[in-house]
């Protein structure tokens, strides 16, 4: 599944929006850049919008199932770097890498939906070779472990241990937990009602869709409103008739580019010859046969 960090600024409360797997598989690494959506790399050029903003509130949205822990971990430092006061909703299911990104939140901002489950669980990697090599992916993994039972144990205030057990049930695929027992073990802080994100990803396909729409017909965009303090949403009502109205400019176009076809009108070369009956064709046959 492609993933996604989507940041949308205002001047208080910046949302950011981590959704899919986070990072990237060893063997992707050497692809396009581009499709490297949800890497650190990714998300420290878009820090640079946050600390531009300065907004005093950043709103994490995290809808992962998790992936690399070396990107979750670094994406977590960045995080607790910023000056502002952070908050980590976790909505669906939540779990691995992404439960470590959840714990950037200031105190008391980890927020868990009240419909998402919660799973921590050691850690895994895919590895090959020789007694040696393999041992030393057993170390790593271990220390992983501890580093990730460190990050939960130091925002719960509870020892790092009790956070190695709950990883290491079920043969270390950990045990999927709901939002309060989630809280209950030092992994959340409240609980919220689930945001109503639907139309908003309806509404962010949308206007992609007509975005390419515009390009391939070489409508330029207009630039954007400045941001207002009110603004927390995907468009402002200037951005939506601004949409509105290069809709209809598309709309335009599309359809001249498939109107009807006309066709101009062609010279009969029969026209002006005088139409003649079977009997007049036959006696002007017999006239030239008198004639020869």
């Amino acid at each position: 599944m492609k993933s996604e960090i989507l940041i949308n600024n205002s001047a208080d409360v910046c949302q950011i929006d981590i959704e899919g797997t986070i990072g990237v598989p060893e063997e992707w690494q050497f692809e396009d850049p581009d499709s490297r959506v949800a890497t650190y790399e990714r998300f420290r050029e878009s820090l640079r919008r946050i600390t531009e903003i300065k907004a005093p509130q950043v709103i994490v949205n995290i809808r992962s199932t998790g992936g690399d822990v070396n990107d979750a971990l670094l994406i977590l430092d960045a995080l607790r770097q910023l000056p502002a006061r952070i908050v980590t909703r976790c909505y669906g299911y939540t779990a691995s890498a992404a439960t470590i990104i959840a714990q950037a939140a200031s105190e008391g901002g980890r927020e868990i939906s009240e419909n998402a489950l919660y799973l921590i669980h050691n850690s895994i990697c895919a590895t090959e070779g020789n007694a040696e090599k393999i041992a030393s992916e057993v170390e790593l993994l271990q220390q992983t472990d501890d580093r990730i039972a460190s990050v939960y144990a130091s925002r719960s205030g509870r020892p790092a241990e009790k956070f190695r057990s709950l990883m290491a049930e079920n043969n270390g695929n950990g045990r999927w937990l709901s939002p309060d027992e989630a809280i209950a073990a030092g992994l959340a802080d409240r609980v919220i009602e689930p945001a109503r994100t639907e139309n908003v990803s309806l509404t962010r396909n949308i206007a992609r869709g007509w975005q390419r729409l515009l390009n391939e017909l070489g409508v330029k965009p207009t630039p954007k409103a400045e941001p207002r303090a009110e603004r927390n949403i995907l468009h402002s009502e200037e951005e939506l008739r601004e949409l509105h109205r290069r809709s209809a400019i598309a709309a335009e176009e599309t359809r001249l580019r498939i109107g009807p076809t006309r066709v101009k009108p062609a010279e009969d070369p029969s026209f002006g010859d005088t139409i003649r009956s079977a009997n007049e064709r036959a006696y002007a046959e017999d006239v030239k046969c008198f004639r020869s």
